[in-house]
């Protein structure tokens, strides 16, 4: 990493976080550690070949960082206060967006400073990139904390191509209309040329709250991928509106899957597990949306029932620490953990738990290794925009081995047809899909996965970061 004084950037990401996070380590001292993603390895091709910037808060409060190049991209941390990531962030953004967003799973909270302290960090971070994109540069904002930032880029630089990426569902018309602020974030949104949602659904949902809420009258048109979109025509300047359904870096993950070592720890888990005739796995971050509580219940009432025995079926739920210093995360967290004791309690034997729980971080080929260990993926969200975890379980099973069991409210669903699709909320339905999967046909369950990595494998994320700038612009240089 390297400090300096960057030119304008001819493409820009304005995302909330950069792709490297500041760390405050126990003796006061501070270090970047890299936050490899799919975005970030999708988006880092075309930022190295287009003079490319990335504006983004570098992840600690009250953290002024001067501009820095880290491997041919320059990065702008945009400083937030405590008070800032209180209200903003871990506030409007999580405490009100997020649930609301997600079907109402759990009450938004609607606090006027809240967003009011959201207007000013998005406008804080449409001025840091009005500063550092060049003269009609492409930029591509990402996601819900930052849906103010195309309007307010758009009046400071009305020559820059910009576009708008979605990453979490996009609700329902009814359920929208609940948010005070619901004309601003419409508003915001419409800076953009292009506006990008998962699915087809959030793209009608907006067009229409565009015509409901701000008198515009949306057009069909062919921008996106396999939908109609619209177009949105603001004054003189068309917004297009479509469908980009996001996807992994899949070859990348099979070839780590396939690797010796990742092979090697996929038999030792299986072997430290006490070779169980059936692994079943969940790999979640700890949310309210994710359905772990559904997923343990039905494991519950199966053992139960005598429809699993516990000798043979052993379940690992890696759950990923998040929100950590919300109440309501905190006692989601424990409700899980007392299930686990409970299902453990009842059906376990000295030395041969039935549910391996860990609320832990996992990398990389730690996290292959478990998915080419599992017999079934179980990914049972009660909304989710895409959800991406059903995706790797798919990429990292080259052997054709494994059986997917998808919720139908994650935005895959529509992609991964050929898993066992269930209703998260119909809890006989989930139970009666993991005993399907549990006991699937061989031969059935190698046509299954290899239908589902044709789709994964084809349709991976740099296929999505090209068709969405495709979609933004022919001006795109491609890398």
């Amino acid at each position: 990493m390297s400090s300096g004084n960057p030119s304008g950037a001819d493409f820009v990401v304005v995302a909330n976080r950069l792709p490297v996070d500041l760390e405050r380590l126990s003796d006061g001292s501070q270090r970047w550690k890299h936050s490899p993603g799919g975005l970030v390895s999708a988006l880092v091709p075309f930022l190295r070949n287009n003079s490319g910037a990335w504006v983004g808060w570098p992840g600690l409060a009250d953290s002024a960082v001067e501009p820095f190049e880290d491997e041919g991209i320059w990065l702008h941390a945009v400083e937030l206060s405590a008070a800032e990531v209180r209200d903003y962030y871990e506030g409007f953004s999580n405490a009100t967006l997020w649930p609301l967003y997600h079907d109402v799973v759990a009450p938004p909270v609607f606090d006027r400073g809240w967003w009011d302290s959201y207007v000013k960090v998005n406008h804080r971070f449409a001025e840091a990139c009005a500063k550092v994109a060049a003269q009609d540069a492409i930029v591509w904002v990402q996601d819900y904390q930052l849906q103010l930032v195309p309007a307010m880029l758009r009046e400071q630089r009305p020559d820059l191509r910009i576009g708008f990426f979605l990453h979490i569902p996009f609700p329902p018309t009814e359920l929208f209309m609940q948010l005070p602020w619901r004309a601003e974030i419409i508003r915001g949104l419409l800076g953009a040329d292009l506006v990008g949602f998962h699915r087809p659904g959030g793209a009608q949902n907006y067009l229409w709250l565009a015509r409901r809420l701000l008198g515009l009258d949306p057009s069909r048109g062919n921008v996106g991928v396999r939908t109609r979109p619209g177009i949105v025509q603001v004054g003189d300047r068309p917004v297009r509106v479509g469908a980009f359904p996001i996807s992994i870096d899949s070859v990348n993950l099979d070839s780590v899957a396939r690797s010796r070592p990742v092979v090697q720890r996929s038999q030792q888990i299986r072997t430290d597990l006490g070779n169980p005739k059936k692994v079943v796995l969940g790999v979640d971050r700890l949310d309210y949306t994710k359905g772990i509580d559904i997923r343990l219940y039905a494991l519950q009432e199966l053992l139960a029932e005598g429809r699993v025995d516990p000798d043979e079926v052993v379940m690992i739920q890696l759950a990923t620490p998040s929100r950590e210093r919300v109440e309501h995360y905190q006692k989601m967290r424990s409700d899980i953990e007392r299930m686990v004791s409970r299902i453990n309690g009842e059906f376990a034997r000295v030395g041969r738990p039935v549910v391996h729980y860990l609320h832990q971080s996992v990398d990389r080929a730690e996290l292959a290794a478990f998915y080419s260990a599992a017999d079934v993926m179980l990914v049972t969200p009660l909304r989710d925009g895409m959800n991406l975890v059903c995706k790797e379980y798919v990429a990292c099973r080259h052997d054709l081995g494994g059986t997917l069991v998808l919720s139908e409210f994650a935005g895959a669903a529509s992609e991964l047809t050929s898993a066992f699709l269930v209703n998260p909320h119909d809890l006989d339905g989930v139970k009666n899909a993991m005993e399907a999967a549990l006991s699937v046909d061989p031969a059935e369950g190698r046509r299954r996965m290899r239908a589902l990595r044709r789709q994964v494998l084809t349709h991976d994320v740099d296929r999505w970061a090209r068709s969405f700038l495709d979609a933004l612009g022919p001006e795109q240089t491609q890398p």
